[in-house]
């Protein structure tokens, strides 16, 4: 077998583990035999469409098997996957299908509207499912499986060669397309397996989107390369994914800590048998010490992690055992890939300074497709520079302070976000955080807290800067708060702090 990359995985769990099971989907189980001949009829089925070694193959929807079966099978072609996240707009699926230059689009039961709106861009759509809503036009995924021809495919790839193009959030301009390498992705896999213990009888829940680096290589990648099984949500619901957890005996997954927030406060969270579950890895944002306590306390270790797209996503992680102990760490770097923090002249920083995280590993993306300057900013010899600021104590744990571009500077002094926000999350009265900065006549920046209050409460907002004067220097707490009952979020619960920075543009114009 020539093809050393991610399209040879299924081929190898044939040959070792044939019988295990492989997906569950709504009720419905496919053995690793099942899947790699489902793998095999995709690749067939696209190669008769004329996908060839390099092309693009885009697919978009909520959580499906087929998003699993047209990425090994685009690894079997020589191709390049291109997942789209499923909540883009018409224009930005548009930018991100014309700027990877896909050929096919694969879409979910409820993108048939987009696959209509978009075929002057991409003239043929595959529905993986019978669309809901428009989508006439579009080949049926199961029709085109059945009729192909299931040969094995042994297109030479190697580990340097394209693997998958996924675009960053464009929060800043224009998203960019990470090139994740068959290495990146099967690096990241071994990394993840070795820090996680994965055993051939892991069952992983696919909870988190496959459209994203966590929610397709946090778990889900690696627990397929080891042999074990993926049970797969279509969506999020909080008290769903307890029941298919306790029904399918999940070992481990990966989730947002929002996610794990929503389904601790679940009346049946207690009641739940969870006694499979072993591992969860939380990262995007930090595990407040409430939530890791509670899953803590259902006997489930927490492995709280700092990754990024470019990096296919692992690069630290910090194991429940330390986590009370290096409360707001990110951990220490995982076996194959390396961390520092440095200053602006890339020396590196001392303990406890605060610097740019710079990463390198096998991990680590090709660069952005189609953009060598934007590569060119980001990486140089060898090094990722994520843009994060960040700081490593005496015994080499990671602490992220925030993004460079979130940090606010308010009279000269700088005040990080995620360190407020930290210090509030402390507070029983505070469920959910985000603060960002304002325009101000006189610091020029100052903070806002956009905060949504625990059930039955009403904080007053002088109550919690009075309570936040006792953990952080007097600069550091927020200007204003304002109470709210949901914060903006991506697919994957991160926080979209752009649309409150717009929302909140002129809070300036307020009395303090």
């Amino acid at each position: 077998m020539r093809n050393a990359g991610l399209g040879s995985w299924p081929e190898r769990r044939l040959r070792i583990s044939p019988g295990r099971d492989a997906i569950w989907f709504e009720g419905t189980t496919t053995s690793h035999a099942q899947f790699a001949l489902r793998v095999r009829r995709a690749a067939a089925a696209l190669a008769g469409l004329g996908v060839a070694a390099g092309d693009r193959v885009a697919w978009t929807g909520g959580n499906h098997p087929s998003a699993l079966e047209t990425l090994y099978a685009c690894g079997q072609l020589g191709a390049i996957w291109v997942p789209v996240n499923a909540r883009l707009a018409v224009p930005e699926a548009e930018y991100v299908l014309a700027h990877s230059g896909a050929s096919v689009v694969v879409h979910g039961r409820e993108h048939g509207p987009l696959a209509d709106a978009l075929r002057h861009v991409v003239a043929t759509w595959i529905a993986a499912e019978p669309p809901a809503d428009g989508g006439a036009d579009s080949l049926p995924y199961e029709d085109l499986l059945a009729a192909a021809d299931p040969e094995q495919r042994d297109e030479p790839v190697a580990l340097d060669d394209p693997c998958l193009i996924m675009y960053t959030s464009g929060t800043t301009g224009r998203p960019k397309g990470a090139v994740l390498t068959h290495g990146n992705m099967t690096w990241n896999a071994v990394n993840q397996f070795m820090g996680m213990d994965f055993t051939p009888s892991e069952r992983t829940l696919a909870l988190a989107p496959l459209f994203h680096i966590g929610g397709l290589n946090g778990t889900v990648n690696p627990a397929l390369l080891r042999g074990g099984c993926a049970v797969i949500v279509r969506r999020f619901d909080p008290a769903e994914t307890l029941a298919v957890i306790e029904e399918q005996r999940v070992t481990s997954f990966f989730a947002v800590p929002t996610m794990l927030d929503a389904m601790s406060r679940e009346p049946g969270f207690r009641t739940r048998d969870l006694s499979a579950l072993r591992t969860i890895g939380a990262a995007g944002a930090p595990l407040p010490l409430p939530t890791l306590r509670t899953w803590l306390d259902r006997g489930v270790t927490m492995q709280q992690s700092y990754g990024m797209t470019e990096a296919a996503p692992g690069c630290t992680v910090l194991d429940s055992a330390d986590a009370e102990r290096k409360v707001g760490s990110a951990g220490k770097p995982v076996f194959f890939t390396d961390v520092r923090v440095v200053r602006p002249d890339g020396s590196a920083a001392d303990v406890d300074e605060i610097g740019e995280i710079v990463v390198q590993g096998p991990n680590v993306m090709a660069g952005y497709w189609n953009e060598p300057e934007r590569t060119a900013e980001v990486l140089s010899d060898g090094w990722y520079r994520t843009g994060d600021a960040g700081s490593l104590d005496d015994e080499g744990y990671l602490y992220i302070r925030d993004r460079y571009k979130d940090m606010i500077i308010s009279g000269g002094e700088n005040i990080y976000p995620a360190e407020v926000e930290s210090a509030l999350l402390e507070l029983p009265e505070v469920v959910e955080v985000a603060v960002i900065g304002v325009p101000d006549p006189r610091w020029g920046e100052v903070g806002l807290a956009v905060v949504v209050p625990a059930p039955g409460t009403a904080p007053d907002p002088e109550a919690l800067r009075t309570e936040l004067r006792a953990r952080l220097a007097a600069f550091k707490v927020p200007k204003y708060v304002e109470f709210v009952d949901d914060l903006p979020k991506t697919a994957t619960g991160k926080v979209r702090k752009p649309d409150l920075r717009s929302q909140y543009a002129h809070t300036e114009e307020k009395p303090a």
